[in-house]
């Protein structure tokens, strides 16, 4: 199976979620790349747009090796890879730290605000354009965790099968569209995997909220 683009994975996900539509769901992308499959999502289940903000922690000298990640009031270590690399809590501590600067100016940028969506009570429905590790994807659900959500779904096009077993027990239901057994890259399942700007996010969640005569939010930066 493969993907056109974010957009055609958007609209196959919101297939395969068709029977949330009653739930009155609340539908969160991460950004960046989340957000356009997010987008289609929120359209096939008559829902509310908004964000969840989650940051790689990369290993020192070596940022696209993720040895965690950063939500909001939640860090994940991966801890065998950390101490396969020897590396210590000293060593990771500033680069989490810049992490969570740079996931509050996000939260600002996208939200006006740098506080999560508020879902206590609601159906929520967590998307990204795939998993690899799923280390964001994991802070990102716990930190939604700590927020109680009556239900919290994660869907996602595309991941390996070990990391779909390894982070089902994060939430209550998981919707992966295909897990091959080879996986080595989420880009490889896309035709179009062009990396989605700041602008594109902000555009995606004003038009949603015009579809939906939404007040439109105020910008925090």
């Amino acid at each position: 199976m493969h993907f056109r683009d974010r957009t055609d994975a958007g609209r196959r996900l919101g297939e395969a979620l068709a029977h949330l539509r009653g739930e009155d769901p609340l539908v969160l992308g991460l950004p960046r790349g989340g957000v356009p499959v997010a987008y289609e999502v929120a359209r096939a289940l008559d829902a509310p747009l908004d964000v969840a903000v989650a940051r790689k922690v990369g290993a020192p000298g070596q940022p696209e090796l993720g040895v965690g990640a950063v939500s909001q009031g939640v860090t994940v270590i991966d801890e065998a890879t950390v101490a396969l690399l020897g590396l210590r809590d000293e060593d990771l501590q500033p680069i989490i730290e810049e992490e969570t600067r740079e996931l509050h100016r996000r939260l600002l940028l996208y939200r006006g605000s740098d506080t999560l969506p508020d879902v206590k009570g609601r159906f929520v429905v967590l998307v990204d354009d795939g998993l690899a590790t799923g280390v964001t994807t994991r802070a990102a659900s716990r930190a939604l965790r700590r927020l109680q959500p009556a239900r919290l779904v994660l869907a996602v096009p595309v991941g390996p099968p070990e990391t779909v077993e390894s982070i089902r027990s994060e939430v209550d239901e998981l919707i992966c569209l295909y897990q091959p057994p080879v996986f080595r890259a989420v880009g490889l399942w896309y035709d179009d995997f062009a990396q989605t700007s700041d602008r594109e996010v902000l555009e995606l969640l004003e038009r949603r909220r015009t579809e939906r005569g939404e007040v439109p939010a105020q910008p925090g930066a």
